[in-house]
């Protein structure tokens, strides 16, 4: 009989978020699921890391049909670090991430929680992907992705990822019969134009809150925002070396 793989769940909107309870019942279907999850949303924190506080493990039941969910104070990367150390003591075949309520294309992936818990689950030699709904709504039907992110899932731990790289699964928002297909990717030429606005508070004091709009630069049709855009799931390899090789030559040239 197969040994069902051992799969780490975990996420940056927080273990309540119907995005990850959905990838939990998924999840299920294929194997042994242990799940670590922040205990609050934790979006945007990148590859962040608690190193000036204590971190708190709790273990929950939210779904009685697992005993393995635990909570914890911590980022999505803290998650991923602290499943790896305490709870699992080891490597699972594969760590999924997700399912993100909101876009994860393009450079997006540079600040998300939910690519950089994947990430650090790849630097650990572990196969990864992360999951994302272009929905930012918490009542997002997730039901519409469920057979694809079951599919996309099982390819990776049937035929293996090449070491150093995991995937950024994005899909549209579109019900599943409007799907056009998956496609293979590179990351979108599309950043943030961001903006403070200046507020007052009650007490006459200055604070600024976070605004922009997201622009497209790139006319690509080999993109993660054209196939969004086009009705596709988008997959993007991603690597956590960042090194500009193409740059080294040049580099060399200079006079130290």
């Amino acid at each position: 009989m197969k040994k069902r793989p051992l799969i780490l769940v975990t996420n940056d909107d927080g273990i309540t978020a119907p995005g990850i309870r959905m990838l939990i019942e998924v999840m299920k279907e294929i194997g042994d699921v242990v799940v670590v999850a922040p205990n609050s949303p934790q979006s945007a924190m990148g590859h962040a890391i608690t190193v000036n506080s204590t971190l708190y493990l709790e273990k929950v039941t939210i779904d009685k049909d697992l005993d393995t969910e635990y909570s914890c104070s911590g980022t999505p990367v803290d998650c991923v670090k602290i499943a790896i150390d305490q709870i699992i003591k080891g490597k699972p075949d594969i760590c999924v991430s997700g399912i993100n309520h909101g876009s994860n294309s393009a450079t997006n992936v540079i600040y998300s929680g939910t690519m950089s818990a994947a990430v650090e689950a790849g630097m650990n030699g572990i196969p990864a992907i992360g999951f994302s709904l272009c929905n930012f709504s918490w009542n997002a039907n997730f039901d519409e992705i469920r057979s694809f992110v079951k599919s996309i899932t099982l390819q990776a731990l049937e035929r293996g990822m090449q070491n150093g790289v995991v995937l950024n699964v994005n899909f549209p928002k579109l019900a599943f019969s409007e799907i056009k297909g998956i496609k293979i990717c590179r990351q979108a030429n599309a950043t943030w134009v961001e903006k403070f606005d200046e507020r007052t508070n009650p007490h006459g004091k200055k604070y600024y809150w976070l605004s922009g709009t997201f622009e497209n630069h790139d006319n690509g049709e080999d993109t993660d925002e054209w196939a969004l855009a086009h009705g596709y799931v988008s997959i993007v390899p991603v690597q956590y070396d960042l090194t500009a090789y193409h740059a080294i030559q040049q580099l060399n040239t200079w006079e130290f």
